[in-house]
């Protein structure tokens, strides 16, 4: 899936208002490029929920077959992306999360705290990834064995598996 088309979403309060410098966002698509994706889409929204589903709704309009979100999945009252997600998505993807937290927690014993998750919305994959750049790139080479094929049954494509 070298061409998968790809939509970022950083989440922080911050960030949206030029207070705080993106760099989870950039870090993504560093990631994401150098995996051969291509990324067609990247915003920046405040922790509100409903800013957040119309930045994903948004991006799955303009093709994006996964989604990255960073920021907003801790548990800081602030922290809604979790939410947001699940209240828009047909089905949440447990493992994502599980196996986001199970590989981070070798690396910090505070990534337990993470409520990072995966779901499909839509006809796309949605991650939910955390908002430090080194941890967001870090879960997402965690799942990225699982990625192609989720894209492929949240487009509804086919598949042998």
């Amino acid at each position: 899936m070298s061409t998968l088309p790809v939509g970022i979403i950083t989440v922080s309060d911050r960030a949206s208002q030029g207070v705080y410098e993106d760099l989870g966002g950039p870090a993504l698509r560093r990631a994401a490029e150098g995996y051969g994706w291509q990324v067609i889409g990247e915003v920046i929204v405040p922790d509100n929920l409903e800013r957040i589903q119309s930045a994903i709704r948004s991006l799955n309009a303009q093709g994006c077959g996964l989604i990255l979100t960073t920021g907003g999945t801790g548990v800081d009252v602030r922290d809604v992306t979790p939410e947001a997600i699940r209240g828009i998505m047909r089905v949440e993807i447990p493992g994502f999360g599980e196996l986001m937290r199970m590989r981070s927690v070798e690396i910090t014993p505070n990534a337990i705290l993470s409520r990072s998750l995966a779901a499909i919305v839509d006809r796309a994959l949605v991650i939910a990834l955390p908002g430090k750049p080194q941890g967001a790139v870090e879960c997402l080479s965690f799942v990225l064995g699982a990625i192609p094929h989720a894209v492929k049954l949240a487009q509804r494509v086919p598949t042998s598996c």
